[in-house]
């Protein structure tokens, strides 16, 4: 499926099989049980390989494209795994005000969503207190991507890096929740709350 994700343009270039170890790089910073969302799923990575290789985990793969979300719902048919992963489509800043996925995710996983004040502010709504953000990042991370005073003004607690050989990522657990985020559809890109 990963194979044609990419051929559909979904997932970038390079071997489905690296796309994949770099995937399985960031299970270390789920938790053990629960649901987890992937923000802006695309050709599957990481949702799908998250729920190959952590069949206890509900996941849910969010798009806001129609063609990825059609693919994405081939996806899952073709794996057999419609009891347990769903697909979402819609903007992530309306899809985070619904009250079915409002803090009702102990993760969210992001992979190339956009720069760390969009991600963040994007994936702050659907994480229940006490849940984390696990973000895919390059090896040589600037401590600046993260500020912890923008992570706070969300509700974040400092990030910590994580990730090995195959690839590395930032954990960001939610401490507070506060109704401001996300703000409206755009806003997050266009007024971001700090520059990276």
């Amino acid at each position: 499926m990963l194979g044609r994700a990419q051929a559909l343009g979904f997932l970038g270039p390079g071997s489905v099989d690296r796309h994949v170890a770099h995937a399985r790089t960031l299970l270390a910073g789920l938790p053990e049980g629960g649901r987890v969302l992937d923000l802006g799923a695309g050709g599957g990575v990481p949702g799908l390989v998250v729920a190959g290789f952590r069949p206890e985990l509900e996941v849910t793969l969010l798009d806001a494209r129609q063609r990825a979300c059609r693919f994405l719902r081939e996806a899952v048919a073709a794996l057999d795994a419609a009891g347990r992963v769903v697909v979402v489509e819609a903007r992530a800043e309306e899809a985070a005000r619904r009250p079915d996925l409002r803090g009702a995710f102990d993760a969210v996983v992001a992979r190339s969503f956009g720069p760390p004040p969009v991600t963040a502010e994007c994936a702050v709504g659907f994480l229940r207190a006490g849940g984390r953000l696990v973000v895919s990042e390059p090896p040589d991370l600037d401590a600046a991507r993260w500020p912890p005073a923008g992570l706070d003004a969300l509700g974040f607690g400092p990030a910590a890096r994580g990730g090995g050989p195959d690839g590395s990522f930032v954990t960001i657990g939610k401490v507070r929740d506060d109704d401001r985020w996300p703000r409206r559809v755009g806003v997050p890109a266009k007024r971001p709350l700090w520059t990276a």
